[in-house]
């Protein structure tokens, strides 16, 4: 993302400032000095890890009915959502991250049970075309929450700077997601033996205008795409998807990278052999196989194809910089998720991780949610202070107090989440 002065197009859902204003907007919530406070247990901070500091001026850009956002960019709109707007156990239509890789499809006269999928591919026995109406009265209605989380999520703590939108934590929510398994619809049709991958093609527009390219078109292996929990939702939250994120349909394949959940779909392509649609290949949605060199330049041939999301945690109350009082406990509240596994255990510390204290940690409405946390910490003294949350899974992988290895793109950052705490007397 350059700092070319870019106008937003008539279809742009965002004012009109420039990419510029939005970059500039975005480095307002960069985060100050501890403001000459004393840093209670300094000793313990680990070697070359920054304070967070105290926050400074915020400023964030206006999306329609998304107050509070950070706008990287707005074509194709790009935001994410400060941590303490994400303290709902079901994340609200106006607190979920946006992030598009084209221009969405005009909706404004679309039928939504109208609306029709193609069910094809090599791997497909018997391929069809559904209307969104028929999909509803045909198959059982399921509602889950489920973690939606972009795989470049914390790509702003790598240093030196990864390629891409610099995300720091708010790219993820877990909504509720209405619609039907995926499993259901395919083995309507008849998943052939020879299946391998299940892909997604969608009405999206590239940013060229070109007809002929697509944005994205990725997907998932086949035992993904049969699991219980992997929908092609019509719904969000009881409502309509918004247009910003897939209406009339998507796919909602949890705890796995955001680009694999295609939105406004068309067509649903059963595959013999990985799916090779845009941004499957090269280094998009890829990482190292082997651990590299920070700043290392990577061969196309030594990247893997992007799997489940490691085990992360995000606290979202307080917000940080919160100021508290040396005699109260403060409370400390969060979401611990994990790709295709389950949270065990989550903890937290004041002192830089040389102790921790387990949370009190709740169970998951169904796989691939996220769970509630919560802790009651006692401060001891005035100072500067920061709360970190480490979340555990059930094979034991713990998040690593510091950044896990670099890569090109930035990708799967799961560094325990802190937060910043001014205490007074």
């Amino acid at each position: 993302m350059g700092d070319a002065e870019v106008t937003n197009p008539p279809d742009s859902p965002i004012g009109r400032p420039t990419r510029r204003t939005f970059l500039r907007r975005a480095s307002g919530w960069t985060l100050a000095s501890t403001a000459g406070l004393p840093v209670v247990f300094a000793d313990h901070l680990p070697a070359g890890v920054p304070l967070l500091g105290l926050p400074g001026a915020q400023d964030p850009a206006p999306i329609p009915g998304k107050d509070g956002l950070r706008v990287f960019n707005d074509r194709p709109v790009l935001a994410e959502t400060p941590a303490h707007l994400l303290d709902d156990d079901v994340t609200p239509a106006s607190r979920l991250f946006v992030r598009n890789n084209g221009l969405p499809p005009a909706l404004d006269d679309v039928d939504a049970d109208a609306w029709e999928i193609e069910v094809a591919g090599e791997a497909m026995a018997e391929p069809r075309t559904f209307t969104v109406g028929e999909l509803r009265d045909r198959f059982e209605s399921v509602s889950l929450p489920l973690v939606l989380e972009c795989a470049g999520n914390g790509r702003a703590e790598f240093q030196p700077p990864a390629a891409g939108t610099p995300w720091t934590t708010g790219a993820v929510g877990c909504p509720r997601w209405d619609g039907i398994r995926l499993r259901d619809l395919l083995t309507a049709c008849g998943v052939g033996e020879g299946a391998v991958y299940v892909a997604y093609e969608s009405a999206d527009r590239h940013l060229s205008g070109d007809p002929a390219r697509k944005p994205i078109s990725r997907g998932v292996p086949i035992a993904k795409a049969l699991e219980p929990e992997s929908l092609l939702a019509f719904g969000m939250n009881g409502a309509e998807i918004p247009a910003l994120h897939g209406h009339p349909a998507r796919l909602v394949f949890g705890g796995w990278p955001g680009s694999t959940s295609g939105k406004w779909v068309r067509r649903i392509l059963v595959r013999d052999r990985v799916h090779d649609g845009a941004k499957m290949g090269g280094s998009s949605y890829r990482r190292p196989r082997r651990p590299v060199r920070p700043g290392a330049e990577v061969q196309d041939a030594d990247m893997e194809i992007l799997g489940a999301m490691p085990i992360k945690s995000l606290i979202t109350a307080p917000r940080s910089g919160v100021v508290h009082r040396a005699a109260e406990t403060l409370e400390v509240r969060g979401h611990a998720w994990v790709g295709d596994r389950a949270v065990a255990e989550v903890f937290t510390s004041i002192d830089f991780g040389a102790t921790w204290q387990p949370a009190a940690l709740g169970p998951a409405p169904n796989r691939n949610a996220w769970q509630r946390f919560r802790a009651e910490i006692a401060l001891p003294e005035p100072g500067y202070y920061e709360v970190w949350a480490r979340a555990v899974d059930d094979a034991g992988r713990g998040q690593p107090m510091v950044l896990p290895g670099w890569n090109p793109k930035g990708y799967m950052n799961n560094a325990c989440h802190r937060i910043a705490v001014q205490v007074d007397a």
